[in-house]
């Protein structure tokens, strides 16, 4: 019996899409775009070349808008989002990626490759999405 696991990365994991929302939007559109997309997470644009992505999602929702008692279209993203955006390297082995978005207390993170985010990993996908667990 094998009891070694073969190599996996997060690109072999990863969610291929990544769905973008400017900084500006309201919460309440932030939302509409997640479920149009079925995403779970948006990654905030960046203002200038200088600035770094953020990224939004339900639980910034949760944090920023309910729990405040405040209106979805009162809130802007920029003021629940995340920032900056802890990205992971694609090939980056799926035990960092897992010690990584733990210890830092996040569930999803984009995943980058030759600076552009090609996916999105989360805590689920290493386990749900993964054939080999």
């Amino acid at each position: 019996m094998n009891t070694k696991r073969s190599f996996q990365n997060a690109r072999d994991v990863m969610t291929k899409k990544v769905v973008f929302v400017d900084g500006m939007a309201t919460a309440k559109e932030a939302v509409e775009i997640m479920r149009s997309e079925e995403a779970e997470a948006l990654i905030v644009k960046k203002r200038n070349p200088q600035d770094t992505c953020g990224i939004v999602n339900v639980h910034d929702f949760i944090k920023g808008v309910i729990i405040p008692d405040k209106t979805s279209e009162e809130v802007n993203v920029f003021e629940i989002m995340t920032k900056p955006a802890i990205s992971v390297p694609a090939n980056m082995d799926i035990r960092y990626v897992a010690n990584l978005l733990v210890n830092v207390g996040v569930r999803m993170a984009p995943v980058e490759e030759n600076g552009e985010y090609i996916g999105m990993v989360s805590l689920s996908d290493l386990i749900l999405d993964n054939i080999l667990f």
